[in-house]
């Protein structure tokens, strides 16, 4: 019974190149390859030194697959899910934040739960998505996004009916390349 409640090591990928003052969700922008080389050896040394299986679950996109894929050359399982994506920005993704109208990011900070930014997909949503989703291992390592993290966290420090009042309740990413332990 233990093992079926190991946590989640969740992973934020590397810092992707060229995105500085953009929105990024589902872009599916670069990483330099030594840094996926990099977080892939954190992940593995880290699984070794805590006896965690060498299966490694990581979004669609490629910052986080090619980590997913790195470690995969090394013996590691790889699955790929797209639960595990960062939230859709809609029409907003890839944009520069300066660019985006600001009537539409204040809508979206008057309604920061509900409102789908760019039309993509709100922040209920998201929560919902990651809530679901159900690790394929127990204790397996997942090469996810800021957001994705945020979410998971979010559930199970206040529960499902727990959501934040505001943008300024919402708490701080992870930093690339930063692992959190996360309750299945």
């Amino acid at each position: 019974m233990a093992s079926m409640m190991a946590p989640v090591l969740a992973w934020r990928h590397p810092r992707p190149d060229g995105v500085a003052g953009r929105c990024i969700g589902r872009s599916d922008v670069r990483v330099d390859p030594r840094k996926v080389r990099r977080l892939a050896r954190r992940i593995e040394r880290h699984a070794r030194r805590h006896g965690m299986p060498r299966v490694v679950c990581t979004s669609t996109l490629w910052r986080c697959q090619a980590v997913g894929r790195c470690l995969r050359r090394r013996g590691w399982a790889h699955h790929v899910d797209p639960a595990l994506c960062e939230m859709d920005f809609g029409r907003w993704d890839g944009r520069a934040w300066c660019d985006i109208p600001w009537d539409e990011v204040q809508a979206w900070g008057d309604d920061f739960v509900d409102h789908a930014p760019g039309g993509g997909e709100s922040l209920r949503q998201m929560l919902q998505r990651v809530a679901a989703w159900v690790p394929p291992v127990p204790g397996c390592a997942v090469v996810a996004h800021g957001g994705w993290m945020l979410c998971r966290r979010w559930h199970h420090q206040h529960g499902p009916d727990h959501l934040p009042r505001s943008a300024a309740d919402w708490p701080q990413a992870p930093a690339y390349g930063q692992g959190w332990s996360l309750p299945q």
